[in-house]
Formats: structure tokens, sequence, C-alpha cells
């Protein structure tokens, strides 16, 4: 089975391609995933991971998907394998999103933040009262 799930930033804004036969919609970027366990002493790492996405989803990402926002990714290991003009190989390994999806917190806006402050001054008169049932 090959399947993939990741959760990472976004390294740059995406990178936008058609195919020339019909097309279609190509965005690329890469996403940095840090990694599980880090050694004492050491700095957290993180892998920098190729993600291609087609058609629909390619339309997603380009349209809400910006450098430096946490994504999540389900998709497949894709390799592929080239020679350039002097004979020399080249390998590359790509993950092909199939779902994406956000996974940064929801970024809070004017009337969140006053809404969080009536409910905290709510939550400050309740305190006052003395005859509470508990």
């Amino acid at each position: 089975m090959n399947t993939v799930s990741l959760i990472g930033r976004l390294v740059k804004d995406p990178e936008v391609k058609y195919t020339q036969t019909n097309n279609t919609m190509i965005v690329t970027f890469s996403l940095a995933v840090n990694r599980r366990f880090v050694r004492e002493g050491e700095e957290r790492q993180a892998d920098f991971i190729n993600i291609v996405a087609w058609s629909k989803t390619a339309e997603f990402c380009s349209k809400y998907f910006k450098k430096g926002q946490q994504v999540g990714i389900v998709g497949r290991i894709q390799t592929r394998n080239w020679e350039d003009e002097e004979g020399k190989k080249h390998y590359a390994t790509d993950v092909i999103a199939e779902q994406c999806y956000f996974a940064d917190s929801k970024k809070e806006n004017e009337n969140d933040t006053i809404g969080d402050v009536q409910f905290e001054n709510q939550v400050s008169d309740m305190n006052t009262i003395d005859d509470l049932p508990f």
C-alpha cells in the first residue's frame, strides 16, 4: 500500500503550471515537515518534501495555500528518473497530493477577539456571585 500523511509548513507559495497536451493545472510546493524525535541537545530537524497536486486539488492549493501556512496532505509517493543533456541520471521522489487540508488553527479576527473579551467578562461577573450552587 502506498499512502502518505504529512503535516508541515509551506516553504514558499505554490507554483502553478499547466500540461501542454490538455492544459491541466499542476501545482508544486515544498513542505517542511518536522521530525518526530529530537535528541537531547539538538535542534528540531525538518525534512523538505516535494508535493505535486493535479486538477481540482491543484486549484484548491493554488487558491488557498500560502507560504508559512501549516497544511495536511494525504497522498502517495511517486518516484521518477531522467537523464540530462550530459547523460547524467537524476532521481526525484514526490508526494502526489490526493487530499489537502488546513492544519493551522483558525486565525482570530476582530470579532472573535471581541467575543472572547465578552465571554471573559461574563465569567468574571459569575465569579462575584456569592450563592453559586457548587
